[in-house]
């Protein structure tokens, strides 16, 4: 019989529905249900492409015995990480605290006022490589409950401290102004860590770092250095070659479980795609490296063709597994191979480094061991494999539509539908465009309310209990739900020109500021007046995805410059500061930071053009404005004579500008402080070039 889970949303709740486990989804009434019977709580997080999260309901919460120690002793409550980041952030930094690591299936013990007292992450059924078994850590806690309730409710008072500690904001002085050694010290340390040999930092596992390579990115277009550039190119190229990368239907795999990025863990995941795919195309513009501009578009027509609910959304996630067994929908025999491709695969077999025992498990995961002329050749090749693939079965997918990661994935199509647009190729750019526009309109319709207010999540509720209609939005949204969405609106009116996009973006980070900063204290990650919990969390650190606060400070930076508004920078100078010290010492954990951070020493530039739409004149400026890969700058544009006086422009920084003797015109502004409006697109290039 179905338990409480069967109601909900999230594919990963859904997963557990028919446990035997009496799970509570994360509500009132499960707190009140531990209080009423003097039980703990056992919190489970995971998520639906989780491989060990799958590993642990099989052997655990699957396991009739298992589920009666855990009805009888405890109230047990199911949280789905990706729909709940404020439960995962605040009882990760639990568990952190209580064991020196975490990850995912996280399983943390709670009073009935939700207070952790014990934690860890995956439990096996029989103690195994030094873990208990995990009935026996029940018993354990459930005896230590009755027995020595006061030191437990002791240790729950120190690790909330811990929490709270991780959510501080820095209390020693920082630097009133922000310093250009800060990203100095940053590269220093990046070069310093660096895998010279295979690209990226660390050692196995190792994870792709898109942000960090996206700041490299800028830092070389800034300063020159060519030690950032080779970084950055480097870890393109290897993860572009390697298995991490899907080399038959694009997209990536969450990390590499080795160092040289052969062996992934093969699910992947909506934000890494984004941020990897907008890496990739930013390196295209800057190296004109067709490398990586295939693999920017590959990535964005798997999102496009397995990705994309119909309405306009894009989902969530690609399990590892199919079948019951990780990569399998993703692998290859010899003879696989031979039976698809025909007498000739010998070529296809060398360039992807396929032998006959496999390199990993039996079967081959594919990677360009060959040069890029052989790639291109051997496209006829890939598309077959491809056709053979989809015969498989596929993995599962989380259809869940994250506003968060929807904003990252609109930020990539935006960029890629311009980008591909001044590259000659309109048809793939109206493409794209028309991807990013339906889904900022799905997003704008579906997740905003007619107070402005974001959800986090939205699911179409076909074949749900109670289901029927178009979808249920639910879970107030958090401050990376607003941050993420308004730098794609940005990046989609950067695209377009179209004003409708910019008003968005402003109205999106004014909703923000209203219910998320706090005077003197930045942003939280959690609105004014959201849900209590222990406590109020706020994520300083990028880990896979920007933090709230890093994408806040990014797009504060470039509203002010479109808005003409100071108090948006000032609030990102604030937090920039705050958090400075960090950025030198610690750049791995602060990617988008350091981002935000070469923009605002970047005397970046808003450039404000007028002319008649569809006048070759204006269209030249246009082009001469946004072509290649230029960080440090906004554009805006508008027709003549609607601008003339102040308020009367759609977006701000087109106020009062106009044609020039009758000529479309170029104004090139820095620090709120504008040149001589030109005409030519040489004179235009000659200023931009000085600034």
């Amino acid at each position: 019989m179905p338990n409480r889970l069967a109601s909900e949303t999230s594919p990963y709740l859904l997963q557990h529905a028919d446990n035997p486990v009496d799970w509570y989804p994360w509500s009132d009434e499960a707190f009140d249900a531990a209080r009423v019977e003097d039980k703990p709580v056992f919190l489970s997080i995971g998520y639906s492409a989780c491989h060990w999260c799958h590993v642990m309901a099989h052997e655990s919460f699957e396991d009739p015995g298992t589920a009666a120690l855990l009805n009888e002793y405890f109230v047990c409550i199911k949280v789905d990480r990706e729909e709940r980041p404020d439960l995962d952030r605040i009882y990760m930094a639990a568990v952190q605290a209580m064991t020196g690591s975490g990850g995912w299936p996280m399983s943390v013990f709670l009073t009935p006022e939700g207070r952790p007292f014990y934690g860890g992450t995956y439990f096996p059924p029989e103690p195994r490589h030094g873990m208990p078994a995990f009935t026996r850590v029940l018993t354990a806690i459930a005896q230590a409950w009755q027995a020595r309730r006061e030191e437990l409710l002791a240790g729950a008072a120190s690790v909330l401290q811990a929490i709270e500690r991780s959510s501080a904001l820095p209390t020693a002085p920082a630097p009133a102004e922000l310093d250009v050694r800060t990203l100095d010290a940053a590269v220093a340390q990046l070069k310093a860590q660096f895998d010279v040999v295979h690209g990226g930092w660390g050692t196995a596992p190792k994870f792709p770092q898109p942000m960090v390579i996206e700041f490299l990115l800028r830092h070389h277009r800034r300063t020159g250095d060519a030690e950032a550039l080779r970084m950055a190119t480097t870890t393109l190229d290897a993860m572009a070659c390697g298995g991490i990368y899907d080399q038959i239907g694009g997209g990536f795999h969450r990390y590499s479980v080795d160092e040289r990025w052969l062996v992934p863990h093969f699910e992947k995941m909506l934000y890494d795609n984004a941020q990897l795919a907008r890496v990739y195309l930013h390196a295209w513009q800057l190296t004109g490296s067709a490398l990586y501009r295939a693999v920017a578009q590959e990535t964005l027509d798997y999102i496009a063709r397995e990705m994309r609910d119909p309405r306009g959304g894009f989902y969530s996630t690609q399990d590892a597994d199919s079948e019951g067994e990780e990569g399998k929908f993703f692998v290859w025999s010899t003879n696989e191979i031979r039976d698809v491709l025909g007498d000739e695969p010998d070529q296809f077999v060398e360039a992807y480094g396929v032998r006959p025992g496999g390199n990993w498990e039996g079967k081959s995961i594919l990677e360009l061991a060959g040069t890029l002329e052989q790639r291109e050749e051997l496209a006829d090749a890939r598309a077959k494999l491809f056709g053979a693939r989809e015969a498989r079965v596929h993995p599962g997918r989380d259809s869940k539509v994250l506003t968060s990661w929807n904003g990252l994935m609109l930020a990539a199509f935006a960029e890629a539908a311009a980008a591909f647009g001044l590259d000659g190729d309109p048809e793939q750019s109206d493409r794209y465009c028309q991807i990013a526009e339906e889904n900022a309109a799905f997003l704008l319709d579906h997740l905003q309310t007619d107070t402005g207010r974001l959800f986090h999540t939205w699911k179409a509720t076909e074949g749900i209990v109670g289901g029927g209609g178009e979808g249920i939005a639910k879970v107030d949204g958090f401050l990376e739900d607003y941050a993420n969405l308004a730098e794609g609106l940005l990046a989609l009116y950067q695209a377009t020109l179209a004003p409708r996009w910019y008003q968005a973006a402003r109205n999106v980070v004014d909703a923000a500021v209203a219910g998320f900063s706090v005077a003197g204290e930045g942003f939280y990650d959690t609105a004014t007046d959201a849900e209590r919990l222990i406590a109020r969390p706020r994520e300083l650190q990028d880990n896979a995805t920007p933090s709230g606060n890093s994408m806040m400070a990014t797009v504060l930076l470039r509203l002010s410059d479109l808005a003409v508004a100071q108090r948006y920078a000032e609030m990102a100078r604030e937090n920039l500061v705050a958090v400075q010290e960090y950025l030198a010492r610690a750049p791995l954990g602060f990617g988008q930071w350091l981002v935000a951070l070469d923009y605002a020493l970047g005397r970046p530039l808003a450039i404000a053009i007028v002319g008649p739409p569809g006048d070759k004149a204006t269209r030249e400026l246009l082009i001469a404005a946004t072509s290649g890969f230029r960080p440090h700058q906004v554009v805006a544009y508008g027709p003549p004579g609607q601008a003339q006086y102040a308020g009367s422009a759609d977006v701000p920084l087109l106020e009062g500008r106009d044609l020039v003797d009758g000529q479309p015109a170029a104004y090139v502004c820095h620090g709120f402080a504008c040149q001589a409006p030109v005409t030519e697109v040489e004179a235009l290039l000659t200023v931009l070039e000085q600034i």
